[in-house]
Parts: C-alpha cells; structure tokens; sequence
C-alpha cells in the first residue's frame, strides 16, 4: 500500500497522459521494489528510562547577534522583521529576542556575529520518508530540521537511529489494512492490519483501537486514505481531533467535500486534491472501486477538466473558505515540469543511495527515464527514442495540466504547507523542500509567504507551536542565511550557520555522514 501516489496506477490502460506517468510507475515498480525489499520494517523505539540528573552547571547561553530575524508569522502576511536583533538560547529554546538595545548579552555566553545575515526558522518538510542516515544528514544539510515521517511501500521504513537527525514527527494509517503501519510489528495488530490483496477497511471497533494505540506510540499526524468510506472518515477526523492528532487527507473513496467539512487539517498532494472537481456519477462508482478503472476514469476527467472552468473556480473558493490547508507536494513532479535542473548536481545529493529511493531521476541527466515494453527491444534504437520521447511529452502535458489547475486553485488564496514527498519520483531529502519553496513562489506565494509554508503554518494549522518561529519558548532551531529570502526565496540556501535544538551543527561534516 502507497500512502503518496501521486498518480493512480494502471498499467493496462494507456490512452491518456495521466495513464501514461501511472505507466511510468509501473514500469519502475520492480526496480523500485528490490530495493524496498532490502528495507527492514522499524518501529518507533521505545522511550529511554530517565535517570536521575547528575549535578552539573548550566551549559552557557548561545547568542546569535547582529542578526536580521525574519517575520513569518501570519501565513507569511506580517513583515516585522527584527533588524540587528539579538537572539538568545538556553537548553535548547529561544529564551529572549529583541534589539541590541533591548536585550543584554549574558555574561560568559558563546556569541555568533550574525551582522549582515539574516535568521530563519528551521524548515519543517511536512510529508517525507527517511530511511538511511544519508538521507538524514541530508536534510539537516539542506536546513530541514523536522521532519512528518511516513513508513512506506515507496519510502522504506524509517531509520530511527539515524543520528544526527531532523526531528521526527511520525505519521500513520488509519481505518485501513497497512503492512507498513507502526503497528503492524505488535502481536495483537499483525492479523488486523495485513493486507491481502488490496487495503481495506478495518471495523468501527477496530479503528477506534487503532486510534487509541497510535496516539500511545508518539504518533503525530494520521493519513486517512483511498479506501476510506465517508462514514469512517467524518468519525475518524472529529475522534483523531479529540486526541490533538492531525489528519493528512488523500481520499478517493470519501468526496473531498465531505472530507474537508468534516475538517481535515491538510489535503495531500497536487494530483490527489484536484479529484474534488470530479461529478458525483464518477464518485460514487469509488467506494467499490478507489484503485481500479473507475478511480483511472475519475482522474482522467480531473486531468483533462479545463482549468478555467467555473467549477474549479467554486472548487478552490470552497477550499479558502475551509480549514484544510493545501501541501501540494509539488516536487514529485519536477523532472516533468518547464524549467527544472538536474538535482543530483547538489552537493548534499552524493549523500543519497539512489538504491533507497523510488523511481529516482537519471543521475546524467536528471530527466525521468520511461522504461518501454519489452517487445519494443526488437525495434530500431530511433524508433525506441522516438517512443521514449513520445512518452515524456505525454507526461510533461500531464503535469503541465495539473499545474495550471492548481494555479486556478491558488487565485482563491487558500493556505499552504510545504513538503517535498521524497525521496520518489526524483525528489530528493532536504533538496526537494528547496525546490518545494521554489515552486510555490512559480505559483504566486511571495517568498516570505513560501517560508511561512514551510515553518510556523505547521504551528498555526496544527497547533505545533513548540516550531516554526525564532521566538521565546520556541525550539531553537534556526538557519543563518548569507542572503535575504524575503527577497529572494533561494537565499533560504545560502545556510551559513545551522542551529537544531540549540545546538550548533557543523554542515560540511554532515556531507560525509552517509550510512
């Protein structure tokens, strides 16, 4: 079971674009799970014993001074930045900030000259796997100091003793069969939670178990997905919301107006929202059928529905008048949209095994590769070129399609929250949250609202204020940046200093931490 696809895949249907990237799945599936396969299965660890706290003094205060902090507060809205600001941390939050004159540098503290940079708060990669400590050090590289991590058939199990490691906020299934879930080790959930054939349903009873028994294990965030019927939905979301769970919603089976009425806090994924547009004959043909034909029929038609149609323009009004936020994970499709770069040229990605990613990108090119039919061997090297390209032209349509959809969707001004879905389809750890940020500001975000995408909307739509500011009793996670990303959001790169819980990470070593 997937819980990220973004396309529905089928591989015996080939008459449309959208068939043609589920294809391209398909066509990597067997690549991509013999090295799935290698991945054992974790589960969250258990929480060490405390013992009692020796006697010692109190580690020094950190200081960042001289500093501009950057205002990303209010969806990105307020621009109070703090110019020649001085930031204080102790045991690993931010004690005080204010100006040179307002705040007093400790005695004995250790100083950071930030004069000329500017302080952001670490970034938050809200959909992610992170199966290898490469894949770790990569993120931290690139700034990502937390991460929603998802265990699953594209994504591998998550590599809790990576260490050093982004924050880890865990996501599971929920109401549904799931091989990959936290659960599916324990006794007790091993017969429940077994697949079969296709994922379904699990019973009233069963769900509320499951509820109570992620929330013991740490869980954060729920993931209600294709088969979910719109009953266990609405019961989920209002039940999960009484245990202070997020939900991340990717339906098929339930109507996204359902969903999103019921007040699910997050939709996922670019190819996966845009089925609220779809009629209710295409509908209801779901809850039988949420992966089959009738699913390929369904986003076929969204695909190919004019993105100028009033009914998209309703779609997305609804959804900016909703509480669901949008985290478009628009970087599983960046080898198939105008412009891209071939990002194995970054410097963290030689921290990545391309063996533990899903359907990675040409490392020489950076392009998707379209694997053809076996039988097209027998035909000259132009005429497989010529198909192979005929493909990518189909996809690069396809993907062309979805995103003026989605430019459609974003003229309503709904709220957004950045992910980077990696590491399938070509993203990449840490290096696709950048690439995320890009495309949202392509899409008409300012660059202070992408940064707020990517740090304190996590706090305001889920309630996490422990994150996403560079303010008191925040987490002390902070990027120094060598350039102005309120100006220009690729500044957000430019890390000169890297700060996670307090603690200053040296990010050169970090690019030969690759196990």
């Amino acid at each position: 079971m997937s819980r990220s696809q973004p396309v529905c895949d089928n591989p015996q249907q080939n008459k449309t674009s959208m068939q043609m990237i589920r294809d391209l799945a398909v066509g990597l599936l067997a690549a991509g799970l013999a090295s799935v396969a290698a991945w054992p299965q974790a589960q969250a660890p258990a929480l060490p014993k405390t013992a009692a706290p020796a006697t010692a003094a109190a580690p020094a205060p950190l200081v960042l001074a001289g500093g501009t902090v950057v205002d990303v507060s209010d969806w990105g809205h307020s621009a109070k930045d703090l110019q020649d600001a001085i930031v204080i941390v102790r045991d690993g939050r931010v004690s005080e900030v204010g100006s040179r004159y307002a705040v007093t540098i400790p005695k004995g503290a250790r100083v950071i000259d930030c004069a000329g940079k500017f302080l952001i708060p670490g970034l938050v990669d809200g959909f992610a796997g992170m199966n290898s400590q490469g894949q770790a050090s990569a993120d931290l590289y690139m700034g990502v100091t937390t991460v929603v991590g998802s265990s699953d058939d594209r994504r591998g199990s998550i590599d809790f003793a990576a260490n050093p490691s982004p924050h880890l906020y865990l996501l599971d299934s929920i109401g549904s069969t799931d091989d990959w879930s936290l659960l599916a080790k324990r006794p007790e959930w091993a017969a429940k939670l077994k697949e079969g054939a296709h994922p379904a349903e699990l019973s009233p009873d069963d769900t509320a178990r499951q509820l109570a028994d992620t929330a013991k294990l740490g869980t954060r965030a729920l993931w209600l997905g294709h088969n979910l019927t719109a009953a266990n939905t609405q019961w989920i979301i209002a039940h999960a919301h009484q245990l202070g769970l997020v939900t991340y919603g990717e339906f098929v089976s339930t109507p996204y107006k359902v969903g999103i009425e019921a007040g699910v806090d997050v939709l996922l994924h670019m190819s996966r929202y845009e089925l609220g547009v779809i009629p209710d004959e295409l509908q209801r043909p779901l809850v039988d059928d949420p992966q089959g034909a009738a699913a390929n029929t369904a986003y076929d038609y969204s695909e190919r529905f004019p993105a100028t149609d009033v009914h998209v323009l309703d779609y997305a009004k609804f959804l900016a008048t909703h509480h669901a936020a949008l985290m478009p994970t628009f970087s599983l499709f960046y080898p198939s949209l105008p412009g891209h770069r071939n990002l194995w040229k970054e410097p963290a990605a030689a921290l990545l095994d391309p063996a533990r990613m899903f359907a990675p990108a040409d490392r020489s090119t950076g392009e998707f590769n379209y694997p053809l039919a076996p039988w097209t061997r027998r035909l000259p090297g132009v005429a497989q070129r010529y198909l192979e390209e005929g493909q990518r032209k189909k996809a690069d349509q396809a993907a062309m399609r979805l995103w003026r959809i989605n430019e459609t969707i974003f003229s309503a001004f709904p709220h957004y929250l950045a992910a980077s879905g990696a590491p399938v389809f070509g993203s990449m750890p840490g290096i696709s949250m950048h690439i995320e940020l890009e495309l949202l500001v392509r899409l008409g975000l300012s660059p202070r609202e992408a940064l707020a995408a990517a740090s304190n909307n996590y706090a305001l739509q889920f309630g996490w204020t422990e994150l996403g500011q560079i303010a008191p009793g925040r987490r002390a996670d902070i990027l120094v940046v060598d350039g102005d990303p309120t100006a220009n959001v690729w500044n957000a790169r430019r890390i000169s200093g890297l700060i996670v819980d307090g603690n200053v990470i040296d990010r050169e070593a970090l690019l030969i931490n690759k196990k």
